[in-house]
């Protein structure tokens, strides 16, 4: 469920549980508690080098919200999301800005990409 990560990575992830952002917080209050679709999300989890916002494993599902950092790292989190792709996860960014702005509308946006990986999956389960 790590996919391979190293110890350092794991106590990296929980310091960041400690310290989410209020934009994290308000979208953990939706996903956490298995809200969508009856499946379990987990927050600041770690996949191999990387720490993922939020993760569903049973959809291999990674929701990721992006501040104002990502809009100069763009290529990096491109290629953030073709590594995580190898292990047939699926990748979908929203804005501190829409998380603020139209919470239901990424929910929403959220709850349709399980549905379609739950009908669909993609690594032949």
């Amino acid at each position: 469920m790590y996919f391979r990560t190293k110890p350092d990575t794991l106590e990296a992830a929980r310091i960041l549980r400690e310290n989410m952002t209020n934009y994290e917080k308000l979208i953990w209050e939706r996903l956490k508690g298995k809200q969508i679709c009856g499946l379990r999300f987990r927050r600041q989890h770690p996949i191999d080098i990387f720490i993922v916002d939020f993760f569903c494993h049973e959809v291999r599902l990674v929701v990721e919200i992006d501040g104002e950092i990502h809009d100069q790292q763009e290529e990096y989190d491109d290629g953030r999301s073709a590594e995580m792709e190898k292990f047939g996860i699926r990748v979908i960014r929203f804005t501190n800005s829409e998380v603020e702005k139209n919470i239901e509308v990424v929910i929403n946006k959220i709850k349709k990409v399980v549905d379609e990986r739950i009908k669909s999956p993609p690594w032949g389960i």
